[in-house]
């Protein structure tokens, strides 16, 4: 069973929503109305915030996956964690200023590679 890595991927997924609300609530705030996708720079920076989650989850959620099935639940589910946070970190930091968003991207990228690598390895030494 994978309870770790399931709880992780539910927590995703709930982040991933939080950034869908958000958009809805600057297209409010702003005024850019549907289905507009740009005119003021607070909606635009909350859109690429919900957009780059998007492209970013099918690296991680496979990746995730894989990890926790050829590795470790536990170090899977952790990994997805600090993923999870460099979401957040990224979320925060891009809502005030697009040049703010680079730490995020780095924890979340990094620990995307971590899960890609780990599970490419233990993917290839079976099959050796």
């Amino acid at each position: 069973m994978y309870h770790f890595t399931a709880l992780i991927t539910l927590l995703a997924i709930l982040m991933y929503f939080s950034t869908c609300i958000n958009v809805a609530r600057s297209r409010d705030r702003t005024g850019v109305k549907v289905p507009a996708m740009s005119g003021h720079p607070d909606f635009e920076r909350a859109f690429r915030i919900q957009m780059n989650t998007l492209e970013w989850m099918p690296i991680f959620l496979p990746s995730l996956w894989l990890f926790a099935i050829y590795i470790s639940d536990a170090i899977a589910a952790a990994i997805g964690a600090v993923w999870i946070v460099g979401r957040i970190v990224y979320f925060i930091g891009y809502s005030k200023a697009a040049a703010k968003r680079s730490p995020g991207f780095a924890i979340q990228g990094i620990a995307s590679i971590a899960l890609w690598v780990g599970a490419l390895g233990a993917v290839v030494l079976r099959l050796a």
